[in-house]
């Protein structure tokens, strides 16, 4: 393979969907859709274990472009949602654009030719606009501690579940208490011999609530497309009035809070447990997690909670207290490597430095979120603080493919000017100073190695919808 595109994007998870409906959509159609896997979903292909779905509402998690009114409940599960963005791609005629099986070896920017290289297994690509839809849940995170290469059991992450394997009547251990592990341990719990849950530090946990969506609902949105809009809209904006409980301390904190141990309370009547799982941080400062048979589950006879993982034996996981458990198979449900994104390392730009190296001399920013200095006609869709601790990251997507979009319709060769770039950083270091995220007492997969927090959007969607609606070119330079 060796083409010459106008655009190249890179992954067909939803980020990179989405690009690639809204550019044709806008008339640009001269473009290709790189995926590494032989599918599309991204993480929804990806993660396949038992009891996976979406903590956000489903009417959410579809693009406005492309409305379902058929999820069958609330949260949808991960197949619907894989589902779905198939469905996506083929409605929208997306496949002639696709290249499944190519994975990106390398992307370098040539200032003669004012185009981007893209290598890949498949060959080489020529673009004028390359967009990264990568996005964070992608590589997966393992623990760092003694003894792993020793143990003689089934080990396996949750984003690579192996379901060649069957764990009925097995010793399990989960590492990890976060929004994968509290969705398997559940499920683990009803046909493993026992399951030992090491835990580092508990999560703050809201009731789920979720259920089915009756069918005369579904028909009702399907026959009445403002309808339709509006229970998407009404749902976004319910999910913005919660981040006013991250951003300072007050009611709604003080409420949800409340909520929260009340439900702890009414699910783990076992006292010495209910105080093992109790967080001791603020309540926001990591992710809360939804769900209503988490804490049912761990109150099982065959349960047990004990401290975070110190070391793996051949036989079993020793815990932060030095008790040795002995199980049969290894379930790490420990999240991705979210700030250390792999084309990073491979994407070079003008001064001949990988995004990897400006990040790690400059610190992890994006104008925006969308686009870095030294870096022309480059793209990240769901870069630096663009993450959400509240609602969907789909909506601050869609808000940045609009941009972009207009970025490319220009025809222009753009770079953001690097003042622009930085003076962004300082002002949302500035507005998350105060916020839970940092005062909260914890430390979370948000922030960088420095304790900045890096991935977060410190707003309402409602609020990064109105700062991308419109390309302001005098941020940019062009290059001539």
């Amino acid at each position: 393979m060796a083409e010459s595109v106008r655009v190249c994007i890179v992954g067909a998870g939803f980020s990179g969907i989405a690009a690639a409906v809204s550019l044709r959509r806008s008339g640009i159609t001269d473009l290709v859709l790189l995926e590494r896997a032989d599918a599309v979903g991204g993480t929804w292909r990806d993660n396949t274990y038992p009891g996976c779905a979406c903590d956000v509402q489903s009417r959410l998690y579809e693009l406005a472009v492309a409305p379902w009114p058929e999820w069958s409940s609330r949260f949808a599960g991960q197949g619907e949602i894989r589902d779905y963005l198939e469905r996506v791609v083929e409605v929208f005629g997306l496949e002639p654009h696709l290249r499944l099986g190519t994975t990106v070896e390398g992307a370098a920017w040539s200032d003669a030719e004012h185009r981007w290289r893209v290598s890949t297994t498949q060959g080489e690509i020529s673009c004028e606009v390359l967009i990264s839809a990568c996005g964070g849940l992608t590589e997966p995170l393992f623990a760092e501690v003694e003894g792993v290469s020793d143990f003689e059991g089934t080990t396996m992450h949750t984003a690579r579940w192996d379901h060649g394997v069957d764990l009925t009547g097995r010793r399990v251990a989960v590492v990890g208490t976060g929004a994968s592990a509290i969705q398997v341990v559940p499920e683990l719990a009803k046909t493993a011999a026992e399951v030992v849950v090491l835990q580092r530090t508990p999560p703050w946990i809201m009731p789920r609530r979720n259920r089915d969506i009756p069918r005369w609902y579904r028909s009702a949105l399907a026959g009445a497309p403002p309808l339709h809009r509006g229970s998407r809209t009404l749902a976004a904006w319910s999910r913005d009035l919660q981040v006013r409980s991250f951003m300072r301390d007050g009611l709604f904190r003080r409420l949800g809070r409340r909520m929260a141990l009340r439900h702890l309370a009414q699910q783990v009547p076992d006292p010495a447990l209910r105080e093992r799982v109790t967080p001791a941080y603020d309540m926001g400062c990591k992710r809360i997690l939804l769900s209503d048979d988490y804490y049912p589950a761990l109150g099982l006879p065959y349960v047990t909670v004990t401290s975070a993982l110190r070391s793996v034996t051949a036989h079993g996981v020793v815990d932060a207290d030095g008790v040795e458990h002995e199980v049969d198979a290894i379930v790490w449900a420990t999240g991705f490597k979210v700030l250390d994104p792999p084309l990073a390392k491979l994407v070079v730009g003008r001064d001949g430095r990988t995004l990897a190296e400006a990040w790690r001399d400059r610190g992890m920013t994006a104008y925006r979120g969308t686009t870095v200095a030294g870096f022309p006609n480059f793209y990240i869709l769901m870069g630096p603080h663009t993450g959400l601790g509240h609602s969907s990251v789909l909506l601050m997507a869609e808000a940045q493919v609009e941009y972009i979009v207009s970025a490319v319709a220009s025809g222009d060769t753009l770079e953001v000017d690097d003042r622009r770039q930085q003076e962004f950083g300082t002002h949302m270091e500035s507005r998350l100073a105060g916020t839970v995220w940092q005062t909260g007492g914890c430390a979370s997969w948000y922030q960088g190695p420095d304790g900045r927090n890096v991935a977060l959007w410190p707003g309402s969607t409602r609020a990064f919808r109105r700062l991308m609606r419109d390309f302001d070119r005098d941020s940019y330079r062009t290059l001539a």
